[in-house]
């Protein structure tokens, strides 16, 4: 609509109504001008698939990252690695460990992966729990919950059970009650009561907040626990979610990661 001058009282009524449409036109978003939408535009939305073990951690970082709005979802790093390979469109993976990253690397569904934490495996029992270490997770009867050999945590239990004498693995084994899909519903088991001991992160320990308590392993059993993340190939938004990825490495989500127990990024 083109705006006209000034519209004296013997023009057409028509006319008047024509240029009280224009004033009205100009006042919102200006009249035969340009149609700038306004500076700045409106601030990111990422979308994060984020290990389990992470929930605590990135929930935090999230009331401080500026340059994007976070949303996330949470689950089984195996459960979400396959949900990308279906075709959800996440902008960001983290996983507990690096092998399904890289995997999704390779078949060219992620950028190159990058290391943004560690962790360590721990028992995890209930505060008055009497159970000490290995041993006692043999003694018949005792009730054990681990993660099922898909996931990273079960992955990691695995590792340090083979590292066992073969007896004293069999018998550990046989006291495990239910295989979870992910480290938190390990952690529920155990502060449910519905299991004595589980293999977790220590991460996860400390986010009870004093429900349960850490029974370290032996140094010579401990995984070299990694966690990887990537962008999600064809996702928009990659300088936001590549900025993430860097706040969680070296700036302040990295100060919360070794507040909620993770350890620095192990050397690659």
């Amino acid at each position: 609509m083109q705006c006209l001058g000034t519209v004296g009282q013997r023009k057409h009524p028509l006319i008047w109504l024509v240029a009280v449409a224009c004033g009205v036109a100009v006042a919102a978003a200006g009249c035969g001008g340009s149609s700038s939408s306004g500076g700045g535009g409106s601030t990111p939305t990422l979308t994060v698939s984020a290990a389990a073990s992470l929930k605590d951690a990135f929930t935090t970082c999230a009331q401080s990252f500026k340059q994007a709005k976070l949303k996330f979802s949470f689950a089984g790093s195996d459960q979400l690695a396959a949900q990308i390979r279906q075709g959800a469109s996440p902008n960001v993976f983290a996983s507990a460990n690096t092998k399904l990253p890289d995997q999704l690397a390779a078949e060219g569904k992620l950028s190159k992966p990058q290391v943004f934490a560690g962790n360590k495996l721990v028992i995890a029992v209930p505060r008055d729990s009497k159970i000490t270490g290995l041993a006692d997770l043999e003694k018949p009867g005792t009730s054990i919950v681990i993660g099922d050999a898909s996931v990273p945590i079960g992955s990691y239990t695995r590792e340090v059970l083979g590292r066992l004498p073969p007896a004293q693995e069999k018998a550990i084994l046989a006291n495990v009650k239910s295989e979870e899909p992910d480290v938190a519903s390990i952690v529920g088991k155990l502060t449910q009561g519905a299991a004595e001991a589980g293999f977790t992160y220590v991460s996860d320990v400390k986010g009870t907040k004093g429900q349960l308590k850490a029974v370290d392993l032996p140094a010579n059993l401990q995984p070299s626990v990694a966690y990887g993340a990537g962008i999600v190939k064809g996702t928009p938004n990659t300088k936001e979610s590549q900025a993430f990825i860097d706040d969680v490495i070296s700036g302040s989500c990295s100060k919360v990661m070794q507040q909620n127990g993770f350890l620095p990024p192990p050397d690659a």
